[in-house]
């Protein structure tokens, strides 16, 4: 792959909210999606900013790849385990532990959109679609979104009362990748800082990068310091040492160079209390993170993993061929308990009936949000598959309500719900 060609960002300032504007023209167009930038490199030069998360298109080879099985679009013959709400945490253990998603939240977290270098005039409409999640999330548990100094009324307004600011120098929405990585060890929750660095140094990150550090700071929990570079979005766990992660996006020389798959699971295991790394290929090199895992594949409870499945008829692509790849390494592997995984698919929406636009729309029902008594899924626009994937999480989560969530403009930017929101567990 050739190196990145960006050049060199300057810090942005903590200023305060951009004016609109007089015109209402889009001058700056929609940034590219994390697996959209790639292929642009080519023809720009040049990476712009804003371009975060999971998108949906590609065209190169993602590794060795396993034929498909079962009917495409469809969610695996089995119904899916219920899971309770919220999921009591397993027996404290002696070590550390990485909690799954379903277990109590103290809080979550989101940040606010702060510059128009990112997001350009979709600024506004995507602090509109981070307004919408924190206030769905905000009726149901604590929320606290991260605002630049200086931006504090505009997510006031945007936001209500049920969501609590705090004053932090940020750069960019992605919650899920920047905030520290919790985990529980001697009935206290600490936070993994898993360095930051802007996806391999393809986003300009100043702020960024001290988040984990300052939310860790200012909540007084203590903070556990690892040499690997990460992001949240690149692990995915059963809360019971079973750990998702992509090999693209970890065991690469963008974040831990010289590092091998070996050393890198064996850190992984001592930094986040783990017995069991499944790995899938992932996608090297086609988007800026690499192919995080929380786009392709999800843990929906111990023992249950929903997967990604492209729209009937779509061509087979890089994204497909991963998740062809992911489904065979599902049916082969066990978790930490020594168990099989049941692996329920749900197929993504007609692209031809999705209300978002362009090529980097995140068309996954992946990207979603298991909160304390909500799950929280996009809103696509294809009333046949949003009832199709809404029906499928409430066989999994009978005690909690199914939110769903437009978020076209998230979405559009290369990102979604999951990416945006960050789960701080009940201490």
């Amino acid at each position: 792959m050739a190196a990145w060609a960006a050049p060199p960002e300057p810090a942005l300032p903590a200023a305060p909210d951009p004016p609109p504007s007089p015109t209402g023209v889009h001058r700056v167009p929609v940034p590219l999606a994390r697996r959209t930038v790639l292929r642009s490199l080519a023809g720009a030069g040049a990476i712009a900013l804003g371009a975060t998360a999971c998108a949906t298109a590609g065209d190169e080879p993602a590794g060795p790849a396993a034929p498909a099985s079962g009917t495409p679009g469809q969610p695996a013959a089995q119904p899916p385990a219920p899971a309770s709400d919220p999921t009591p945490a397993p027996a404290p253990a002696r070590g550390r532990r990485l909690g799954g998603e379903w277990e109590k939240h103290e809080r979550t977290f989101m940040a606010w959109p702060a510059s128009e270098n990112v997001w350009g005039e979709q600024l506004g409409a995507v602090r509109r679609d981070i307004a919408t999640v924190a206030r769905a999330i905000g009726q149901r548990e604590p929320v606290v979104l991260l605002v630049r100094p200086g931006q504090e009324a505009s997510a006031r307004n945007a936001c209500g009362s049920d969501v609590e600011l705090l004053a932090v120098p940020v750069d960019d929405l992605w919650a899920r990748d920047t905030l520290p990585v919790f985990v529980e060890e001697g009935g206290k929750v600490k936070g993994v800082d898993f360095n930051f660095s802007g996806w391999g140094g393809k986003q300009e990150h100043a702020n960024d990068a001290r988040i984990a550090r300052t939310v860790l700071e200012k909540y007084g929990i203590e903070r556990l310091e690892t040499p690997l570079t990460a992001e949240g979005g690149s692990f995915e766990t059963d809360g019971q040492g079973t750990l998702l992660v992509t090999e693209s996006s970890v065991v690469n020389d963008n974040r831990n160079p010289g590092r091998t798959r070996d050393e890198i699971e064996a850190e992984l295991k001592r930094t986040l209390g783990l017995t069991k790394v499944i790995w899938l290929a992932g996608v090297k090199g086609k988007d800026i993170t690499d192919a995080h895992v929380d786009c392709l594949a999800r843990f929906a409870a111990p023992g249950v993993v929903f997967l990604d499945r492209a729209f009937p008829g779509t061509p087979p692509d890089v994204w497909s061929r991963s998740a062809d790849q992911a489904r065979a390494v599902l049916a082969e592997a066990t978790d930490a308990t020594g168990g099989k995984l049941k692996v329920v698919e749900i197929g993504q929406p007609d692209p031809d009936r999705i209300t978002g636009r362009g090529d980097a729309f995140v068309s996954s029902y992946m990207n979603f949000y298991i909160g304390n008594k909500g799950v929280y899924l996009p809103l696509f626009g294809d009333t046949k598959a949003d009832g199709h994937a809404q029906e499928v999480f409430r066989e999994q989560f009978p005690d909690r309500e199914i939110v769903p969530v437009k978020i076209d403009t998230i979405a559009s930017g290369g990102g979604g719900i999951h990416c945006s929101t960050h789960d701080q567990p009940a201490g």
